[in-house]
């Protein structure tokens, strides 16, 4: 039974699952989905707001983890300036899917759909995460490249939304985010108090932050990102022998093997809230955004990551040419926040259902890039 449940977790099941759910009852019964997202859930809490901006806290407090371990002494990431690598591909992967769509849409598109640039700039970080699982294996170091790099991204990407996609019924509050900082800082003190359990820095310091990040208007999902690396933690990276190893005890350890599995299939509920599109007509905005997703990911991550090489900031060690490739194609999974920032990009129902189906298709990039892993023999390491 175990190893049943461990291959549903490495195979991404619960998350494909749920989207297939979320895209037939869409489909099927419109209605009486969007009755799910939007009707009470849990309280006055819809199921929506459930999934998006409670259970995901949990998902980016443990891609948390992983960036936390990955920076230690033996880890993928450290020294530090193996880290630049990653953000500079970043930028990559931000620069080069606005450059496909303005050169894509200058060519076949028309001016109305220019305000669509800021949809390919993001990555989903879920999917994309298990997706490089799935490719290079769990412990291979271009899976803690990609993540940092994912999570740079979407930050990068809320910025984009919160600065040229605002609600001008809810204007950005930066002002608020002093609470996450005080968030930071309880964190702190209750690592200097020698605090084991992590239930007080999740509490305490991730209930301030979740707070300081929602009153701000940004996504709140993020809170424990800036609360898990205060977590006390070993000193070195033991060479990615997970949760279970003996060797790490530790309060960080200790909250991703209790949290890890209950995250992993609760991404069930994160397809089924966010993939419900309902198949409209496939227009010009489908192709300028999932181009731009599959090209401008692939050529500005390898470019900037090449780059960033050159200047004497290292990959880590198995990551080469096409390691580095088959990330920018992964990372071309826009999904969730490409969906989103669709929505806030048109008003016009035909233009932003198209953008949404190009949004919604880039998932099969998974597709694309599982069978380019197999053709390039990506190596494996579990």
């Amino acid at each position: 039974m175990r190893q049943k449940i461990n291959l549903m977790r490495e195979f991404s099941v619960p998350l494909i699952a749920g989207v297939l759910v979320a895209l037939a009852w869409a489909n099927l019964w419109p209605s009486s989905y969007h009755g799910l997202l939007e009707n009470h859930f849990i309280g006055p809490l819809n199921f929506h707001f459930v999934t998006n901006e409670l259970f995901m806290v949990l998902f980016f407090g443990i891609a948390a983890v992983e960036i936390t371990q990955s920076c230690l002494p033996g880890g993928d990431l450290n020294p530090p300036r193996k880290a630049v690598n990653p953000l500079l591909a970043t930028l990559g992967g931000v620069i080069g899917p606005v450059g496909v769509y303005f050169g894509l849409n200058a060519l076949v598109g028309n001016p109305s759909l220019t305000n669509g640039w800021g949809i390919p700039t993001a990555t989903d970080i879920a999917l994309a995460w298990l997706v490089a699982r799935m490719v290079f294996g769990a412990s291979h170091p271009a899976v803690s490249f990609l993540l940092l790099l994912a999570v740079a991204d979407d930050a990068i990407g809320l910025a984009i939304i919160a600065i040229f996609y605002p609600d001008p019924t809810v204007p950005t509050a930066p002002a608020w985010l002093f609470l996450t900082v005080l968030g930071m800082a309880a964190s702190y003190l209750l690592r200097t108090m020698s605090v084991k359990s992590y239930w007080p820095y999740i509490i305490i310091g991730g209930g301030l932050s979740w707070t300081g990040l929602f009153l701000a208007h940004l996504h709140p999902a993020l809170a424990l990102v800036f609360i898990v690396p205060f977590l006390p933690h070993a000193r070195r990276e033991f060479l990615h022998l997970f949760e279970d190893d003996p060797r790490d005890r530790s309060t960080l350890a200790t909250f991703e093997h209790e949290w890890k599995i209950f995250v992993d299939f609760g991404l069930f509920m994160f397809g089924l809230a966010n993939a419900g599109v309902v198949f409209s007509g496939i227009g010009v905005a489908t192709w300028l955004v999932l181009v731009s997703l599959i090209v401008g990911k692939t050529l500005g991550i390898s470019a900037m990551g090449f780059l960033a090489k050159a200047l004497g900031f290292p990959l880590p060690e198995r990551v080469g040419a096409k390691e580095l490739v088959m990330i920018g194609v992964i990372a071309g999974i826009g999904l969730t926040v490409a969906l989103f920032v669709a929505g806030e990009a048109f008003t016009e129902p035909g233009t932003q259902g198209a953008a949404k189906m190009g949004a919604l298709l880039s998932g099969g990039i998974a597709f694309i890039a599982i069978a380019l892993g197999r053709l390039l023999k990506i190596e494996r390491i579990h």
